[in-house]
């Protein structure tokens, strides 16, 4: 099973210059309990911005420019990508950025989304998509340096691919 998790602002923004906009610290804990031992795709942008590995999680990078890097499968095709993680019988975590939320938003069964109340200066955006075509769950609701947000998870309805 495909699933995205992301944090984004009101007007969907995601980072600004390779960087998150927001550091929350309630988010960050949540992202490592929701991608422990998972595998986690992601394009080469964001692979390129982590400060460090992110232990326990498994990398798997889509993209056409890095080749070979160790402690992580590289895909070049984005088809080729999704065949292979439709065999897999567990939870691939989709962690970005915007380019790769677009392409597999249409295969995720889950979005997991820190829905932040605040606007900021962004370069990349989550890619829209149609609630109505979504149960939507909140999880909790929190506020870290002035900063409301919560997370909300929305998962696909059976019909709706």
């Amino acid at each position: 099973m495909i699933s995205i998790i992301a944090a984004i602002g009101k007007n969907n923004e995601l980072g600004k210059d390779n960087n998150l906009i927001w550091h929350i610290k309630g988010d960050l804990v949540h992202f490592k309990e929701l991608t422990m031992y998972k595998k986690i795709v992601m394009g080469a942008s964001t692979y390129k911005s982590l400060p460090k590995k992110l232990a326990g999680r498994e990398y798997i990078i889509l993209s056409k420019s890095l080749k070979n890097i160790d402690d992580a499968e590289v895909y070049q095709d984005f088809d080729e990508l999704l065949t292979y993680l439709n065999t897999l019988d567990e939870e691939i975590m989709v962690i970005g950025g915007a380019s790769i939320y677009k392409l597999f938003l249409p295969y995720a069964e889950v979005l997991y989304l820190t829905e932040i109340e605040a606007e900021a200066e962004a370069d990349v955006y989550f890619p829209e998509f149609d609630q109505s075509k979504y149960t939507k769950t909140l999880s909790e609701e929190n506020v870290e340096d002035n900063i409301k947000y919560k997370f909300v998870t929305y998962v696909r309805l059976n019909n709706e691919r």
